[in-house]
């Protein structure tokens, strides 16, 4: 295809010379064998539970089903049962995995028998935010329930006015929640059910302290979720703080990414942005993610190719959270074939038939690199992800 592509091993990035190093990781290094992608098959699980026979109301059972739940997946099949007994739960499981059912499920079933019990669901993205109170909705349609999404990048007054009605869910981020607290708009200690979704994420963005003051702000009894894909000793930190015996269910699948084929496209003094046109013209890349490190390098990005004939979107911190939602609309209903994006959206999305993930910069870390490329070879399907060196 005319590019030079290596899967040889190299040293770790490099950032540049002098007082500001940028943190980089170069896949290089850990790229290895053959660059064909073994489809593997999941292992199959088989469920203890349905959801038809989960202890939860007719009305909210009515809902999972009308959602298109049947079967649960491995994580809502364990953890459901737990939160329904009350259980404290710590779930490990990799992003896609249905964690937004398995906390949501029980805890709207708990509201719904005994409606002076609120629930606070922290996210570190404002996408995920999104998109777990969407789930609520569908969950909870008609049951006479109400949340409220806290974040940033939009009016803060409607949130306000959302608190003010005492709503059985909120739904946000650490920053926004803290910020209508210190304005005495949401007060912690009036919920008795905390979820932490994506907790080892919002640690590696600096929330801990945020975090660590949301929690302990809430009521001495209460019901605790929290979950994450990794197992850090920050994550453990935070689990040892703040709960007593809870129930570990862990259904993490390995980070080998099987389903990816992964590949280095050394640039070899090439213009990138020529490299990268080149291979978005190529047979098969449908629908890709294309990954920068900063704001205004993806605006850049997105100027260059839209003027090249490309039908592009991008996400990042610098759109308004309507912009942001529109870009991911576009991408998912394949009316741009192209999203940008920084490190906000490698993590806690669910975008189906991502064909290929391009790191156009590369990465902080090993961990963003692997939460990256997830974003493509889901659910059996085999994925192709690209960084450019």
């Amino acid at each position: 295809m005319g590019f030079n592509r290596t899967n040889s091993n190299r040293s770790f990035g490099r950032g540049n010379r002098g007082a500001h190093k940028i943190r980089m990781f170069d896949p290089s290094y850990v790229i290895q064998g053959a660059a064909v992608a073994k489809v593997v098959p999941q292992e199959e699980y088989i469920p203890q539970n349905s959801f038809a026979d989960f202890a939860i109301t007719d009305a909210l059972r009515h809902n999972i089903l009308s959602h298109g739940y049947i079967t649960p997946t491995p994580i809502q099949d364990q953890a459901i049962p737990a939160l329904l007994q009350g259980l404290d739960v710590v779930g490990i499981a990799n992003t896609g995995t249905g964690k937004t059912a398995a906390f949501l499920i029980p805890l709207i079933n708990k509201v719904l028998l005994d409606r002076t019990q609120r629930v606070l669901i922290v996210a570190p993205t404002r996408e995920l935010a999104v998109q777990i109170e969407q789930e609520f909705k569908a969950f909870a349609n008609r049951l006479n329930l109400f949340s409220v999404l806290c974040i940033g990048g939009v009016n803060m007054g409607r949130q306000i006015m959302g608190l003010s009605r005492h709503p059985n869910f909120v739904v946000g981020t650490p920053g926004r929640l803290k910020d209508l607290e210190q304005q005495g708009k949401l007060n912690f200690n009036t919920f008795a059910n905390i979820v932490l979704d994506e907790m080892d994420r919002m640690l590696d963005m600096g929330f801990i302290t945020d975090v660590t003051h949301i929690v302990s702000r809430l009521t001495a009894v209460r019901q605790s979720a929290f979950f994450s894909a990794t197992t850090s000793e920050s994550v453990q930190k935070i689990v040892r703080q703040f709960l007593k015996n809870p129930s570990v269910i862990s259904v993490k699948s390995s980070d080998s990414l099987e389903n990816v084929v992964q590949e280095v496209v050394k640039i070899s003094g090439q213009f990138k942005l020529d490299v990268l046109h080149r291979l978005l013209t190529q047979q098969g890349f449908d629908k890709v993610l294309v990954f920068g490190r900063t704001k205004h390098g993806l605006e850049k990005l997105a100027k260059d190719l839209g003027d090249r004939g490309f039908r592009v979107a991008a996400i990042h911190g610098n759109k308004n959270q309507n912009q942001r939602q529109r870009s991911l609309d576009e991408f998912k209903s394949n009316r741009v074939k192209v999203l940008l994006a920084t490190d906000v959206a490698s993590r806690g999305l669910d975008i189906n038939d991502v064909t290929h993930v391009i790191n156009y910069d590369l990465p902080e870390s090993y961990e963003d690199y692997i939460h990256r490329i997830g974003r493509t070879g889901r659910a059996g399907k085999k994925g192709t992800a690209l960084t450019l060196v």
